[in-house]
């Protein structure tokens, strides 16, 4: 895990999710993609970062470039109800 990330998750106030959308490992706000029991927990301060175990297969790190953003996935049918 690149220390970009732990920084990022400690510094934000909420938990994480390193899920998948179309463009493969992405980095989400739990209330966007809600944690599963299954998942890997990582600790940044009082902050979560949670890996699916489908991911955790396929990624080597967790970086900063696999972080959501509205522009990267506009055409992905994972966030139509957003």
């Amino acid at each position: 895990m690149d220390p970009e990330v732990i920084e990022f998750v400690r510094n934000s106030g909420q938990d994480w999710r390193v899920s998948t959308d179309c463009s493969g490992p992405v980095i989400l706000p739990t209330e966007m993609k809600p944690a599963k029991p299954t998942d890997i927990r990582v600790q940044a301060g009082k902050s979560t970062l949670f890996i699916s175990r489908v991911q955790a297969r396929y990624i080597d790190r967790v970086t900063m470039d696999m972080m959501y953003s509205p522009e990267r996935s506009l055409n992905c049918a994972v966030y139509e109800d957003l």
